[in-house]
């Protein structure tokens, strides 16, 4: 009978399809548990458990990165832990078994990673197809598999946000059918090779807008309500990035508005995403702070958060709920959010017209 949780355990997550997950426990020099979860069926590489905790007979593995949490309990033979997964509201059973060689799933080979594009280099999509969406597409996204991207369902307001790192409220003079035109872009490779950075893509997109939508634009400064960024009384409570900063930084919510994973963030680059994906305004970073970021931050959003994504949130008052933004970003990130009026640049559009055709 084997009861030393260090070892690789499987089992099949059901979700309208079958998603085999693998776990991968092991202890480090000092005994502490570490761990690695797999979701084979849909990307060979793992991700790292953010805790692994097993304490009499108990299982739980926190997984920050995609916002999940398993709970489970072993055997008394140690062949099986049964218990539940959740990523979001609601949790689904999942029973790990202990694997043997015969048993143990095979876990394809993650497929070669393409070398980054040189950092001085000026890429361009020579080829790009830009469609009205379909009238009931739901939902908005950005991106694709290295050296491919596309959008699915962008206003123009949307794609200029994305390309200039503005707020809807500092694109001026634009017509009405910026924010109710949708349209689905499809693109080539670009046209040097390696994987450009979030940069490069946003610099191809600019040269985009510019050849099919004819924008242009000249820049100026307004004094508008706006949300500042800056340290807080004790101090910022951040934990550095080791990523390379060409391999692109993420900003996301697995499980649930609100509970957000950033991986690799710039303050700039983090009040931007604060900006264009969470706010109705600017976001101006006056932190001062240097460098690239890993963390999570977890707070209850209002009716205001996550208009961009045109849903209605319903503010979740439960005993347990995590707090509002602002005492949340303080609690957690030791930064300060603060509502005022400012100077904020804006780009004033001279000129811009609807796509003809591919």
């Amino acid at each position: 009978m084997k009861t030393d949780i260090a070892d690789t355990w499987q089992g099949t997550l059901h979700v309208g399809r079958d998603l085999r997950t693998v776990v991968k426990i092991s202890k480090t020099a000092d005994g502490k548990l570490k761990a690695q979860f797999y979701s084979i069926d849909q990307n060979p590489r793992p991700i790292d458990i953010t805790d692994t905790i097993f304490h009499d007979g108990e299982l739980t593995l926190k997984v920050d990165a995609i916002g999940g949490v398993y709970t489970g309990k072993m055997a008394p033979d140690g062949s099986t832990i049964t218990g539940e997964w959740k990523q979001g509201d609601k949790p689904l059973p999942l029973i790990l078994a202990r694997t043997t060689k015969e048993t143990a799933w095979a876990i394809p080979e993650p497929p070669k990673p393409v070398p980054p594009m040189a950092a001085d280099a000026d890429p361009t999509w020579d080829v790009a197809t830009v469609k009205p969406a379909p009238p009931d597409e739901r939902g908005k996204g950005f991106g694709g598999p290295p050296r491919h991207f596309g959008t699915r369902n962008t206003t123009l307001n949307d794609l200029v946000m994305f390309a200039y790192h503005v707020n809807t409220k500092q694109i001026i003079n634009g017509p009405a059918w910026m924010e109710s035109d949708k349209f689905d872009i499809t693109t080539g490779e670009p046209n040097l090779p390696g994987s450009p950075s979030d940069e490069q893509v946003s610099s191809m997109m600019r040269k985009l807008l510019a050849d099919r939508f004819g924008l242009k634009f000249h820049k100026d400064h307004r004094e508008m309500s706006a949300y500042v960024l800056t340290v807080a009384k004790g101090g910022p409570k951040l934990t550095a990035s080791h990523s390379d900063p060409h391999e692109g930084s993420s900003f996301y919510f697995p499980g649930k508005l609100g509970n957000l994973v950033f991986r690799n963030q710039t303050m700039d680059n983090f009040a931007i995403w604060m900006q264009n994906g969470v706010f109705d305004r600017p976001v101006v970073n006056r932190t001062g702070i240097p460098g690239r970021f890993d963390g999570t931050l977890k707070w209850t959003p209002d009716e205001t958060q996550f208009q961009i994504f045109g849903v209605k949130i319903v503010p979740d008052e439960s005993a347990d709920a995590p707090p509002p933004i602002t005492p949340a970003m303080e609690q957690q990130m030791g930064l300060k959010l603060s509502a005022e009026k400012t100077s904020v640049e804006v780009m004033v559009l001279d000129h811009v017209e609807k796509p003809g055709d591919n």
